[in-house]
């Protein structure tokens, strides 16, 4: 209710509620506000303007891209918060060969280079992301910095073959402050309140630095779903499905940092990320089948509750050795909790109840890591380090089932547990040499040792170990006669270990068995896909933080996961196999500069643009369209900031677009997505240098969505395609610094 209050008295004395859903009205009525004050009050001159710190640190960004030799795009805060994003997954769409599936962001995974399903690598604070990491429980305000790897390092796992994500979290304490934003955002006429904030001081050797979010989020997603059939050349089914879903996300963040320095070059740091996190829905099928024969329900109602809590904490410990030597060492623990309870009501298509079924279920992730690493400029010109990074985590997952049947159909009831335990070990060493001026390289190898065992009331106990040895280089070179060109060139071998659900051979059962709603089934004989990889990339760097720069890739995989249907006692049946090889390239484009610097005249416009295409081919599939894990063909970004003279003003917007396109999953399946396109948008206005408020709009176009899945064979077709429509969402932010 403050956040609220507090942003519609600064608006209008009108109820925000009247104006959010017409969001050109309400970018009108601020600006009329923001105007009558900016006729009273005039603005403070001793504070430099919020874009030119924006300028400033991009440059800094942009100077740290420049001299690391592995190749890498530095995301700094000031960008990470320009929009008034509430989710992190916002932020990463607009990045430079950045991707996220599903609708408007939510629920998808992150993919480089078009690639997801575990080919891309996302870090937390330098290590891999525990198990049940959702991107919606990192808000923005809780970052420091993003780290785009392109290219695998040693230090860093090399589970990388499309690249790697670090999401580094708050910790820079250089003076005391207290932060506080009230955020209120709106769509379809639905309101999600947020507050965040953050304290920070320092008392001597010791600083602290606390920052903390509460979101409170409500939406309505609708989607229909048409499924259809033929026998070759007859029509046997049409069946339309439309469904609504009452969401409620609430979500608590905590990410707190303790700093001690005891001597030179000597510190112990703790860091932990905390969230408590709570789900509800109410989710409404409707079925109408005008050809071919029912569902077994074709109407449900179902209810989902799920509470689960998260917690990552390390400890570390930097030393300062003889010989300029360095040892860091870091001792972290992950724990994950979730339970849920999910009521699934069916109903015949005369809403008489068929069937009540009951499924409660819980997860428990608990985990330790130990890593270290000893650096030491030993020999003129190099940085030499070693280090090991060990892993143990284990997973206990339970789930019930009971069916209440009323139409005669037989019960489902299920009652099973399971444990898997994963141990990872890696050792690995580098070395960073500085040539000349004009020349540095990077050697790296890494060794990764994986063991999962799994054990179940219900199913086989089963182990997989698998080893990968990881030679990596990179080198950079600065073209003579020139200040501003470099070349960078990369080689390699990466790999993308199974995850733990697809090792397990349990059994997960859908509620309508087709061959585009198959059961489920893990494999405990899945390999890792390795990969070995060639990047190049040319950078011209430009005054103020500005560069262009185009980049190229190839990957040859080995091993290929893919997913077999098969039809095993009247049920379909998908399982992960490891069949062939496939290969993948592309090419990435990325200019940033500030108009000035290129026309001294212009006004002061911050443009920025990317694009990336993307190609590959899976051997075991036929072609046309074989593309690798349904692989994002083209995306790109347009974007500018717009900084007044006049005004304490900053405008900006952003556009993207990612393609889509059939492919063909095997012999028989193929999967269709339609393109995206979403535009975004946002004013700044600064009062003073303590407060600011910052309105956004966020996917403007509000595009319907369209995903189609088929299964065609001599007998004929089968299509469901999911129609989603998207929305608008208005957000206002009021942030204050004490």
């Amino acid at each position: 209710m403050l956040a609220r209050f507090s942003i519609s008295r600064l608006l209008l004395p009108m109820p925000l509620k009247h104006l959010a859903f017409r969001p050109c009205r309400l970018l009108l009525l601020v600006a009329c506000a923001l105007q009558a004050y900016a006729d009273d009050v005039k603005p403070a001159p001793a504070a430099p303007p919020a874009d030119d710190k924006i300028n400033v640190r991009g440059s800094q960004a942009t100077d740290e891209r420049r001299l690391s030799t592995a190749a890498k795009v530095v995301v700094t805060r000031e960008e990470i918060v320009r929009y008034g994003d509430s989710t992190l997954a916002d932020v990463l769409k607009r990045l430079p060969g950045v991707t996220i599936g599903g609708v408007q962001g939510r629920g998808g995974e992150i993919r480089m280079r078009g690639l997801g399903s575990g080919y891309t690598q996302i870090l937390l604070n330098g290590e891999p992301a525990p198990p049940g990491f959702s991107l919606d429980s990192v808000s923005p305000e809780l970052i420091e910095r993003i780290e785009v790897m392109r290219a695998a390092t040693a230090e860093f796992s090399t589970q990388a073959i499309a690249g790697a994500i670090n999401i580094v979290l708050k910790k820079a304490v250089h003076t005391a402050q207290k932060e506080l934003k009230l955020n209120l955002a709106e769509e379809s006429d639905r309101y999600s309140p947020s507050v965040n904030g953050q304290w920070s001081d320092r008392d001597g050797n010791f600083s602290y630095s606390l920052a903390a979010n509460l979101i409170l989020n409500r939406a309505d997603r609708p989607l229909t779903t048409v499924d259809r059939s033929d026998d070759g050349q007859t029509a046997t089914q049409l069946r339309y499905t439309n469904t609504t879903r009452d969401d409620h996300y609430n979500s608590i963040n905590l990410a707190p940092r303790l700093n001690w320095k005891f001597g030179e070059g000597e510190t112990l740091t703790s860091q932990s990320f905390a969230s408590v996190n709570q789900y509800k829905s109410g989710v409404f099928e409707r079925a109408v089948t005008e050809l071919g024969d029912q569902p077994a329900y074709p109407n449900n109602d179902t209810h989902i509750d799920v509470h689960w809590e998260m917690l990552r904490s390390n400890l570390n410990w930097v030393h300062k050795l003889a010989n300029d030597g360095k040892l860091d060492t870091k001792f972290g623990v992950n724990f994950n909790k979730r339970r849920s309870e999910v009521v699934l009501l069916g109903y015949d298509q005369n809403m008489q109840q068929g069937l009540r079924r009951t499924v409660t279920s819980g997860a428990l992730d608990k985990g330790y890591t130990l890593n270290g690493k000893y650096s030491s400029p030993s020999f003129e010109d190099h940085v030499l380090a070693v280090g090991w990074d060990g892993e143990y985590s284990e997973r206990g997952e339970d789930r019930i089932q009971r069916d209440q049947n009323f139409d005669g159909r037989p019960s489902i009831n299920i009652d099973e547990d399971y444990v898997a335990k994963v141990s990872r070990l890696a050792l690995f060493a580098q070395d960073e040499w500085t040539i000349n001026p004009r020349w540095s390289a990077y050697a790296g190898l890494r060794w990764e040792g994986l063991n999962t065992r799994s054990t179940g009331n219900t199913i086989p106990s089963a182990q997989n170990r698998s080893s990968v040895v990881s030679p990596l280089a990179q080198v950079l070179w600065k073209i003579p006669d020139t200040k501003n060109d470099q070349l960078r060139f990369g080689l390699t071998r990466t790999y993308k270990a199974p995850n733990t659900g697809n090792l397990i051979p349990r059994r997960y059962i859908s509620v309508n068995n087709t061959q585009n709603s198959p059961d489920y089934q893990g494999n405990p004989d899945l390999k890792p896909e390795l990969a070995w990889g060639l990047d190049l990339a040319y950078e011209h760097y430009l005054s103020e933080g500005g560069l262009l720069s185009a980049s190229t890739f190839v990957r040859r995989i080995s091993d290929v996961t893919l997913r077999d249907l098969s039809l095993v006692n009247g049920r379909w049946i998908s399982q992960p196999l490891n069949k062939g090889n496939a290969n993948t390239r592309g090419i990435e484009l990325e200019a940033k500069f500030r108009l000035k610097a290129v026309m001294p005249t212009a006004p002061a416009i911050d443009l920025r643009a990317n694009y990336t295409r993307a190609w590959s081919t899976v051997d075991k599939v036929p072609g046309p369209n074989n593309r690798l894990d349904s692989q994002t063909p083209v995306s790109a970004n347009l974007g500018l900031d717009y900084k007044l003279d006049s005004l304490p003003l900053t405008v900006g917007g952003n556009f993207s677009f990612q393609g889509g396109g059939s492919v063909r999953l095997s012999d028989a399946q193929y999967s269709y997505n339609s393109a995206k396109r979403v535009l975004d948008g946002y004013a700044l206005w600064k009062f003073d240098p303590k407060m600011q408020l910052r309105v956004s709009l966020s996917n403007v176009l509000h595009q319907d969505n369209l995903a189609q899945s088929r299964y065609v064979d001599t007998r004929g077709r089968l299509v469901q395609d999911t129609i989603t429509p998207s929305s608008t969402v208005v957000r206002a932010s009021l942030e204050l610094k004490f």
